[in-house]
């Protein structure tokens, strides 16, 4: 998953603890070999690949293709897993340039969830269109680890953490102490939540930059621009019933920009947002 992991476990044997670790790394595996962009041989590689014609795609595929299409809508388009193209061209490494602006213009004619079709075994996706899960999967894979402990052990609750999005298997009546990270002073926690139940998660433009001159771009791309959001909050976190939909929200109130504020507030859900 790229980032830090981390599982919190009320109490149990060590046995169980092991059990517990062992499903968690399991499942993150599968699901990063099957969505990653980043792997040549992965499930979404390969849809990637095949654009142009109609593929099959299976029921765990489908279910995400069509949560993927309610962030879109929600987001009046911002939040779009068909701009793979434009996200490819900006890199965070220690030598980051700009992308070229032609090459971001071409790019952007090929992003546009609208110009998929989806159907509940099989999509079609434009021939030159590349998707990109970024903004889900990990969110994804941390409710699925928090779904399967509350079956497999109703009373014990585990605290599931995947770089930053995080997920509660069940109630925690003392609640679990959760930091928000000051985005100005990284691995510092600017203040402290208490999580009973569900999930939190942040995104924000503090790690992955590029500094040029005395401007400093974010990794939250707009897909309708192909730059950076302007005016875009540093972080802003989330609390909801599970880490898709704070993930979700989190990620859309970032596009927003300026709007950040005033989207969380009309989903009456808890968040804080620094500028």
């Amino acid at each position: 998953m790229a980032s830090p992991c981390e599982l919190l476990i009320k109490q149990c044997q060590i046995e169980t603890a092991h059990t517990i670790a062992r499903f968690a790394v399991t499942e993150c595996a599968r699901i990063e070999n099957k969505y990653s962009r980043y792997k040549y041989d992965s499930m979404l590689t390969k849809l990637n690949d095949n654009a142009g014609r109609w593929q099959n795609i299976d029921e765990e595929t489908s279910a995400i293709f069509y949560f993927a299409q309610q962030c879109h809508e929600l987001s009046d388009g911002l939040f779009d897993i068909t701009a793979g193209r434009v996200l490819a061209l900006w890199s965070y490494a220690t030598q980051a340039k700009l992308p070229d602006p032609l090459e971001i213009e071409q790019a952007i004619q090929h992003v546009g969830f609208e110009q998929i079709m989806l159907e509940p075994k099989r999509c079609f996706i434009p021939s030159g269109m590349r998707l990109d899960l970024g903004g889900i999967g990990k969110e994804y894979a941390c409710d699925r680890i928090s779904t399967h402990l509350k079956a497999q052990y109703p009373a014990l609750p585990v605290l599931v953490n995947l770089g930053g999005d995080i997920s509660c298997s069940l109630a925690n009546p003392s609640g679990w102490k959760v930091g928000i990270e000051d985005p100005k002073l990284l691995n510092t926690a600017v203040k402290f939540t208490s999580l009973v139940q569900g999930a939190l998660t942040t995104s924000g433009n503090t790690r992955r930059v590029i500094n040029i001159g005395e401007k400093t771009y974010g990794h939250i791309i707009s897909p309708q621009t192909g730059y950076p959001v302007e005016y875009a909050p540093i972080s802003v976190t989330v609390k909801a019933e599970n880490c898709l939909i704070a993930g979700m929200l989190s990620t859309i109130a970032m596009l927003k920009g300026k709007e950040s504020t005033q989207f969380l507030d009309s989903q009456n859900v808890e968040h804080e947002i620094f500028y």
